[in-house]
């Protein structure tokens, strides 16, 4: 089924290209003026190159042309991922306008359409299987377009987007090893080495952005093997898995919709109201802040596992811890509840009683 050294070579293959090429690529970016100026809208204080992403897709491919997967649906994914890719280039060097930008994700999004590659059917807890007929396609185009757009909008600190993205792929490769997938798992763990070579030049303080020449080709690539490994399959918790294992750049997405059609504001302007701006206006440093939503991205990756996995007489249970997960996340970036913090604030009020009684048994 799998060949665990062709997996470990291809991941190296993609790390080490990624980690290499991202070197040229950024010479290449501030060549031709592919760069990102500080704005009040952002974080960062010294120009800075984009184009990351064309290094990631270097490594990707080159981990791919090792491995070398047959999938009737392989020519579609990657003509598709081209078409991303050029959108997100163009836009990195000369900042095209949004409806440019969602004309290159549709017309991406109908190469998989048109091969097959869709979703046919929710299965949802307690209900059982929806077949989606008529309304596949529509579904299908929402979820490309819809994860494009969530990785690109948690692009805005040094590695989030490179980093919460990984952790989403390994999650799915985990799952694709567990169910068998092996389309799947070559292409995630591709992802995950390019992704993490391009990290080691991303991190903060970061030397080059991927732009969305990256976010946008590694948004892509993520609807595509989520519903290549967890929509296919007519499992259970069909329907629930994909969204727990991206629950951080889907609640981010969802929220700033609903902020922006709140003050009446456009839906695709861009703004420092994210997630991550919130948790440094809370107080937290830029490193600090990308490191919490990475652990919350790992816990919710490892829920949407024991998700996949658990009877229906335990799925109640976890059902609470993601929305606990959730809500604990929600409260932190202070914006639920007024910025009011109960179920921290408990928390960390529990802790220093405990350290009080520990301390008082000593000295006693």
């Amino acid at each position: 089924m799998f060949n665990y050294v062709d997996l470990s070579i291809a991941f190296f293959i993609a790390l080490v290209a990624s980690l290499l090429l991202t070197i040229p690529v950024k010479k290449l970016a501030v060549k031709i003026g592919a760069v990102d100026f500080p704005h009040k809208r952002k974080i960062h204080k010294v120009v800075t190159p984009r184009l990351g992403g064309l290094a990631i897709f270097a490594g990707f491919v080159l981990a791919l042309i090792y491995i070398h997967p047959r999938h009737e649906y392989l020519p579609a994914i990657l003509l598709g991922g081209i078409i991303i890719l050029i959108t997100g280039a163009i836009d990195d060097k000369y900042t095209i306008t949004p409806i440019a930008k969602l004309t290159g994700q549709l017309i991406a999004a109908s190469f998989l359409v048109n091969a097959g590659l869709i979703i046919e059917r929710f299965t949802v807890p307690f209900i059982g299987t929806i077949e989606l007929g008529f309304f596949s396609v529509l579904i299908t185009v929402l979820w490309v377009v819809g994860i494009t757009n969530a990785i690109n909008l948690i692009d805005g600190l040094d590695g989030l987007a490179t980093g919460v993205s990984s952790i989403a792929l390994i999650s799915i490769f985990i799952m694709s090893l567990m169910d068998g997938q092996v389309l799947v798992a070559y292409l995630s763990i591709a992802l995950i080495g390019a992704n993490i070579g391009f990290l080691f030049h991303n991190f903060y303080p970061a030397k080059i952005y991927m732009g969305d020449s990256g976010s946008n080709f590694l948004g892509y690539m993520i609807s595509v093997v989520s519903i290549l490994g967890l929509f296919k399959e007519i499992a259970f918790f069909s329907f629930i898995i994909p969204v727990i294992v991206l629950a951080v750049p889907i609640f981010d997405t969802l929220f700033a919709i609903y902020r922006r059609a709140k003050n009446k504001e456009k839906i695709m302007q861009p703004d420092n109201k994210h997630i991550h701006y919130r948790l440094i206006e809370a107080g937290f440093s830029h490193r600090q802040t990308v490191l919490i939503i990475y652990a919350f991205s790992v816990l919710f990756g490892g829920l949407a596992i024991l998700f996949n996995y658990v009877q229906e007489t335990t799925l109640i249970v976890v059902v609470i811890l993601v929305y606990l997960v959730l809500h604990i996340f929600a409260e932190l970036a202070g914006i639920v509840l007024g910025g009011k913090r109960p179920i921290i604030d408990g928390f960390l009020k529990f802790i220093r009683r405990k350290k009080r009684c520990n301390e008082s048994e000593e000295s006693g």
